[in-house]
Parts: structure tokens; sequence; C-alpha cells
């Protein structure tokens, strides 16, 4: 059986960029392009930077760090992830991820099936100039994402 979908390619200056959770993520593959089967997006995560702790009720999540080091906390483990390392969290694994060091991170995430970036294009703001400051997570933006994500299957575990 063969797919009608056409090759989808993102050059390095390309990609949806949306400002959420104290992150900027770079869309590369979303549900739209993987027919629902993935989404894979570049983060840059400022000193401080992540998401607050949560979980998935549909989706495996990866991350590997592409440059710097991101402390990930995964159902009570602290694991610090620098360049080349990948860390991957269980469907229903409470985890989150921090820039605990004093420079921006990258890494690439990676979910299955897609979808989740649903979330940040709800409830995150749509980038218009890269060399924009990333804003840090507020408590509104905390609020909305808790609001929206058990529509996503993510349960966000607000302090």
């Amino acid at each position: 059986m063969s797919d009608s979908r056409l090759p989808h390619v993102v050059l390095p200056h390309e990609g949806e960029l949306i400002d959420a959770g104290g992150d900027r993520y770079r869309f590369l593959a979303t549900r739209e392009v993987t027919d629902g089967k993935y989404g894979i997006w570049e983060a840059v995560v400022p000193p401080g930077g992540g998401p607050p702790p949560h979980l998935h009720t549909r989706e495996e999540e990866g991350f590997y760090v592409i440059d710097g080091e991101i402390a990930v906390y995964v159902d009570g483990r602290r694991v610090v992830a620098g360049a080349g390392a990948f860390v991957n969290m269980p469907v229903g694994s409470t985890h989150w991820f921090r820039n605990e060091g004093n420079r921006p991170a990258r890494m690439l995430i990676i979910v299955a099936p897609g979808g989740m970036e649903g979330l940040f294009r709800q409830t995150g703001r749509a980038v218009a100039d890269r060399a924009s400051p990333i804003p840090p997570l507020g408590d509104e933006e905390k609020r909305r994402i808790a609001a929206a994500a058990p529509t996503f299957g993510i349960e966000v575990k607000v302090h």
C-alpha cells in the first residue's frame, strides 16, 4: 500500500516557531505531515526554562539533547542529559525538564503519536522575530496550559 503524501522538508531557518512553557519550539514534523504517527520539534530552552511537571496519557515522549545540558526529572529520578544524550518517557510517567545551567540548551523532542503540538499552538505565542528573547513561563500561561492540557490527554501538576 503506497502513501500519497509528499515528502516534507524543513530547512534550517524554516518551520513554525512558538514560544510556550518558557521555551521556543520549531516544529519540524507535526501530525498534519506524518498522518498523526509522530511529531518532532526543536526546542531552545533558556536558563531556567522548561515546563511544569506533567504526564501524557497518549504519547511516548523522547528528548535528544543537541547542545547544552538539560536536567530531566522522570518518576522521581533526576538525570542530567548533555549533548548526545537521549531520554524516553513512557506513557503515564510524570516528568519535566529544566535548564539548570547558565546558557541556552537545544534538543529535539519526539512524540508518538503526533498532535501534542496543538497544545503549544493553543497556549503559546507565535514568534515573528527569531531573534526575540524567549519569555519565561508565567503564572497566567501555567493556568492556560493546565486548563487546555486535558483536551490533549495531558495532566499538568501545577504547584
